[in-house]
């Protein structure tokens, strides 16, 4: 028999027990309360050289309990599900958010429906290491098979199974079971005094699945051919250049240098540079922008927000016209909208913060090498790392892995080692020509935002920026 409780009532949970705990968070009033339950289950196998070096099971449970006030956040949360324990976690809250509030009667008057973007065929707790450890080596010696330039693999796959529980003071209870998992490959390529590395990624919410043939040949592929390409490839030439930003990855410079400045509390506080820009033009015409929670088995895909609200998916920009921010509950209320189910958390012991999910620039007419041939002089950025960004200014700093320089309209030369230095709003506006080949990326990317980090996706397509600037030495 399913447990209405998400699996929660193994650990001694029960409704009498969560209404008394509500009590407790709302004895002073409240604007808001819920209470959110987590248990984590995740394994991770390594191996290098030929051996198995990593090999690890974890688990986790706990609940965060969360009082708000205005604009006041109250929350605790403790790692023992007991009734006591719970009922200190909620009086710790309430303390912290004790102001005069409406008051909230503590309620839960029946499940909500939510529905299935993830949906698993087969638990990752039910994969036994004799499955997993097979699946590596075989990765490790397809590598070493496509070219005797590589000399070191290392690989790993880590998977996870996280099942919630939010029970909100309004009566709203969901569950949620959220898989992940993640594959990884690094190749050391050796030609005569020259070594260089590349590696490659895939994650997504999903089962064993989810690692077809097809994908599995790609991760090991792309590892290889990003080791062996470096090998032959020279850093750029620096100055101000047009810009190719390529079909997928490039979806971490849309994520950082524009993206969280839609975040709504940012522009709640008045932080972030569209702040004031609601309903006026930011971008040229046929630009548009989403965040959107609903794509299948993507990593930042979510059935649920973390404060039990519905997802979607929010169109941000518009024909270049800013449309909305990612709201959680709080900053929906403060704009008098409603949530986009951006509500996200760490974990148990985080406070809810509006985030993104998958986020990504919708495709538009030109083919991708109609915009290459349109590059007098540039550069075509392929694969990224991290980079950094100034919310409120939106100047941001890039660190492109690997590229092409074009001259006179064609790729001429292997790149590496590239930064790119701009300004979000500014690069948004200064973009020509837009793509039809838009690419959801399937990487394990990871968002971080007041010390907290959440998965999520990202996308583009063939993207042309008229200027940015390109740091690399002399090419």
């Amino acid at each position: 028999m399913t447990d209405p409780l998400g699996g929660f009532s193994a650990f001694g949970v029960d409704l009498a027990g969560i209404r008394r705990v509500l009590a407790a968070a709302t004895t002073w009033g409240a604007d808001d309360a819920d209470l959110y339950f987590e248990h984590t289950t995740g394994h991770s196998v390594g191996l290098s050289d030929g051996a198995v070096n990593r090999a690890s099971l974890s688990t986790d449970v706990g609940v965060g309990v969360r009082v708000v006030v205005g604009d006041q956040v109250g929350y605790a949360y403790t790692e023992d599900l007991s009734l006591e324990a719970m009922l200190g976690a909620a009086r710790t809250a309430a303390t912290i958010a004790r102001t005069a509030g409406r008051e909230v009667p503590p309620v839960v008057s029946g499940r909500g429906t939510s529905p299935s973007y993830y949906p698993v065929g087969r638990n990752w707790e039910d994969v036994a290491l004799t499955e997993r450890i097979p699946l590596i080596r075989a990765w490790e010696r397809a590598a070493f098979a496509m070219d005797p330039r590589i000399q070191k693999v290392q690989v790993s796959l880590a998977d996870a199974d996280k099942r919630v529980l939010i029970v909100r003071a309004d009566g709203r209870m969901v569950t949620d079971h959220r898989p992940m998992t993640q594959a990884y490959v690094s190749c050391t390529a050796a030609s005569g005094e020259r070594t260089e590395s590349g590696s490659h990624n895939l994650a997504a919410r999903d089962d064993l699945a989810f690692y077809t043939a097809d994908r599995q040949d790609r991760l090991v592929r792309l590892a290889v051919d990003r080791a062996i390409d470096a090998l032959g490839a020279t850093t750029a030439p620096a100055g101000e250049m047009t810009v190719v930003l390529a079909a997928g990855s490039s979806g971490i410079l849309l994520h950082e240098a524009i993206g969280h400045g839609m975040e709504a509390d940012f522009n709640r506080k008045g932080i972030s540079i569209y702040a004031d820009r609601m309903g006026t033009r930011i971008a040229p015409p046929g630009v548009s922008v989403v965040d959107d929670a609903t794509l299948p088995g993507a990593r930042g895909s979510l059935n649920v927000d973390d404060e039990a609200s519905d997802t979607e998916r929010t169109v941000l920009v518009e024909d270049g016209i800013l449309k909305s921010y990612l709201h959680d509950r709080i900053s929906a209320r403060h704009f008098g909208v409603a949530p986009t189910g951006s509500g996200r958390r760490e974990s148990f012991r985080h406070p809810v913060l509006p985030r993104m999910r998958s986020t990504y620039m919708e495709p538009g007419p030109y083919d991708p090498e109609e915009i290459v041939r349109s590059v007098e002089r540039g550069i075509l950025c392929e694969t990224f790392g991290n980079g950094q960004v100034q919310i409120g200014a939106g100047d941001f700093s890039f660190y492109v892995r690997s590229g092409w320089m074009i001259e006179g309209g064609q790729r001429t030369r292997r790149v590496k080692d590239v930064n790119l230095i701009g300004n979000g709003p500014d690069a948004l506006a200064g973009i020509e020509m837009v793509g039809n080949d838009l690419v959801i990326d399937e990487g394990g990317w990871t968002c971080g935002k007041d010390g907290q980090g959440v998965p999520v996706s990202q996308g583009m397509p063939t993207v042309k920026v008229g200027r940015l600037s390109v740091g690399g030495g002399q090419g």
